[in-house]
């Protein structure tokens, strides 16, 4: 498996397995964006808490020149610890927060 296909699948992994957690309160969904062709992947927040509308990116990464860049990352503990532990080297991880 070549370095980019291998990063796609540990990238699409992480994204599904947040997308299995349910927030603590409120009425909010976790909604997967996988777009392997143009190598974007997030993961959006979208539902109600405390009558007031929730909506936005909880991750965001794009893969460009066979590095993860992570233009986003609003999990409380970081995914790069995930990253990492998939094998991901860590001068593959560009933080673009």
């Amino acid at each position: 498996m070549d370095k980019l296909t291998q990063y796609r699948q540990i990238v699409e992994d992480i994204i599904l397995k947040y997308s299995q957690f349910r927030p603590s309160h409120g009425t909010i969904r976790l909604d997967p964006i996988i777009d392997e062709k143009r190598d974007h992947y997030a993961l959006m927040q979208v539902g109600w808490d405390r009558g007031k509308r929730i909506r936005g990116n909880l991750i965001y990464i794009t893969l460009k020149d066979e590095k993860i860049y992570l233009e986003y990352d609003g999990i409380e503990t970081g995914i790069t610890q995930d990253l990492l532990d998939q094998g991901i080297p860590e001068q593959d991880i560009i933080y673009q927060n």
